[in-house]
């Protein structure tokens, strides 16, 4: 969503590299072209006005004249008061003392809030709670079901007493949830509230009814991010007619401009708390503005991705996988190589596992090409191999290679690839993990082994060696001099006479 806006800005940024200092002029012209970036991007014009008054002037203080490098610390600038304008720190659930913790989710239809319920339990279950999904929204046809086929989906319960499609009460729906949910031992209840096209007089006074039912601990409001300017304005609408503790961005993977996720933290002063970025349950997570701010301006987010890991790879695996390379690189097999690949797939697409990782927006492009179904390709080759052949790929010679290729439906070209590949990556990982660093990267200062390959002393030439002491060379200097005058190269005097080798060479000669 923040493709159009990071490529502006680092273009912007480009021009400031290399120069030792920045006048008032370059700072100007900077200021300018983040101001257009930010427009294009639609974010609301107050906050764009108030962005860069903050970021002029403190450009044009101390902290970038007297810099070593002014031009990172114009970023440095920018990317503080883009988490500013992002909401700063970032804002945690609050629950309640005594269980149920009530979260209410209100918005417009069409903004995503069914679908985001079930995203938001699964994250709490994840997080060691026991939700429960309610549905309020009587009015939209088949919601309910929705509600229920995702609830199904995230592996968490729903209270959904009323059929639905204009029949039944939302309010007492949602005030029997609260008893329901303290009977079951349900210590999260999140309410699924029905929405309107747009905002009107019934729908604020529903969501009012029902607010007042269940006396939530959070009211979070859910925004589609891509509607720009209208999502600062249905914000507004909603804080001053119902009210919310903070706002859940949706759809924030949509090639929409992302002016309202820019927008709506500074524009109505709640926080952003959650993103959801992808069609999956678990495409959704906590939204921390300084990662944001740090993706915005093209530095990744390699927060994020370590916690993704954690969420994924367990411990003990890891160590035995890396005591297993370091025993030697024929004990990483092919069964491995699979393992480590389909634990990769559960953290995510990886053309955003990539798009985390800093620099990688220069390769954007490429990234966006990736083809998933290259993975689900290595794996199909490698299920079609016998336990023996993944034990030991050396003995997939070539009938091997071509029963494989027919088994997974590629070519013979593509195992042979797939085998030399594995060949490759298995000797790399062996010498990390043994601390012999990136091959072909010798000696890398913080790299592992680049204590190991010490350079060796530089053996100094023999010969004469010059005196330390300013006179007594001197003295030696003139000394020299004065044989240069008085006889050849080797001691001959100029004028003729017996040509004398140095002791040196005599000692090589036969003696006469």
């Amino acid at each position: 969503m923040f493709d159009t806006l990071s490529d502006r800005l680092a273009a912007t940024f480009k021009n400031l590299r290399g120069k030792g200092r920045l006048s008032e002029a370059d700072i100007d012209a900077t200021a300018r072209e983040i101001r257009i970036a930010l427009l294009e991007a639609d974010v609301a014009l107050p906050v764009v006005r108030a962005f860069i008054k903050q970021v002029k002037e403190r450009s044009l203080g101390a902290e970038v004249s007297q810099a070593l490098n002014p031009a990172q610390q114009v970023i440095k600038i920018v990317n503080e008061e883009l988490i500013g304008i992002l909401g700063g720190q970032t804002r945690r659930l609050r629950f309640a003392k005594n269980p149920p913790t009530v979260i209410m989710l209100a918005g417009l239809q069409g903004a995503g809030k069914t679908t985001l319920a079930g995203k938001l339990g699964r994250w709490l279950k994840a997080q060691g709670h026991a939700p429960l999904l309610v549905a309020c929204d009587l009015q939209r046809p088949n919601a309910v079901n929705q509600l229920a086929v995702v609830a199904e989906r995230a592996g968490v319960a729903v209270y959904a007493p009323q059929p639905g499609n204009g029949v039944g009460d939302p309010v007492q729906v949602a005030k029997d949830s609260i008893e329901y949910a303290r009977t079951k031992q349900y210590d999260v209840v999140v309410v699924d509230t029905a929405g309107r096209l747009g905002i009107d007089a019934e729908l604020m006074q529903q969501a009012a009814d029902i607010r007042d039912a269940v006396n939530p601990d959070e009211t979070l409001f859910v925004v589609d991010a891509m509607i720009g300017q209208d999502a600062v304005v249905t914000a507004q609408a909603f804080l001053d007619g119902v009210g919310f503790d903070g706002v859940v961005l949706s759809k924030l993977d949509g090639d929409a401009r992302g002016g309202a996720a820019l927008s709506v933290a500074q524009v109505t002063g709640k926080q952003i708390m959650f993103a959801s970025n992808g069609e999956k349950l678990d495409d959704f997570d906590a939204f921390h503005p300084d990662r944001m701010a740090s993706r915005i301006l093209g530095m990744g987010d390699v927060l994020s991705l370590i916690e993704k890991a954690e969420q994924t790879f367990s411990r003990q695996e890891a160590e035995e996988m890396a005591a297993k390379l370091a025993r030697g690189p024929k004990e990483f097999t092919l069964d491995d190589f699979l393992a480590q690949m389909e634990q990769v797939r559960k953290m995510g697409s990886i053309s955003k596992l990539l798009g985390m990782l800093p620099g990688m927006g220069q390769m954007k492009e490429q990234i966006n090409n990736l083809d998933e179904r290259d993975v689900d390709r290595v794996a199909a080759i490698i299920k079609s191999m016998t336990p023996g052949e993944r034990a030991d790929p050396t003995i997939i010679k070539g009938s091997r290679r071509a029963r494989i290729a027919r088994g997974s439906g590629v070519s013979v070209s593509e195992v042979s690839g797939l085998v030399e590949r594995f060949f490759e990556a298995r000797k790399m990982m062996s010498r990390m993990a043994q601390g012999g660093g990136i091959p072909g990267m010798p000696g890398m200062p913080g790299m592992p082994g680049a204590a190991a390959r010490k350079k060796k002393p530089v053996k100094q030439a023999k010969g004469k060696r010059r005196s330390g002491n300013p006179m007594k060379r001197k003295a030696e200097e003139q000394a020299a001099a004065e044989r240069r005058a008085a006889g050849g190269a080797f001691g001959a005097p100029d004028g003729g006479g017996q040509f004398e080798l140095p002791k040196e060479f005599k000692d090589l000669l036969p003696p006469q």
